[in-house]
């Protein structure tokens, strides 16, 4: 299963870089969906470098599972990367559960494009991906 699981999350985060990538490249103006929102307003407007630099750590999370799940070598023991993918899981298992006002299934702010998103792909998805770096870790170990 692990020479599986790794490429397919590996390629999800690089998808996820890329996406973030495009998005810098090309500011939407209005209600995005890509933060949360109060009243049409978002509680912070990203800049393109803050944008930018997202792409880069999902582009850093898809060398981790890359390197724990063997398809990549990058010089650090695997005890190391192992660590370093359950510290992964569990952030990306925190992003999911979330933070209890605006983002994360716990959100009690809903009615806006992003906690709509946020509920049915944001969410989902982290949980999904800290379930697979998690199995890609304890396989990798």
């Amino acid at each position: 299963m692990n020479t599986l699981l790794a490429p397919i999350i590996s390629l999800i985060f690089l998808f996820l870089a890329l996406w973030h990538f495009r998005m810098a490249a090309t500011p939407f103006v209005g209600e995005s969906g890509a933060v949360p929102s109060v009243d049409g307003k978002p509680l912070f407007v990203p800049s393109a470098r803050a944008t930018v630099a997202v792409g880069v750590v999902l582009l850093l999370f898809a060398g981790l599972v890359a390197a724990t799940g063997g398809l990549v070598s990058v010089g650090l023991p695997p005890a190391v990367l192992m660590w370093l993918s359950f510290g992964l899981a569990a952030g990306l298992l925190a992003r999911a559960v979330g933070e209890f006002r605006y983002v994360g299934f716990f959100k009690r702010v809903r009615g806006s494009r992003f906690a709509t998103l946020d509920t049915y792909v944001y969410s989902p998805l982290c949980l999904l991906l800290a379930i697979g770096v998690a199995l890609v870790a304890r396989q990798g170990a």
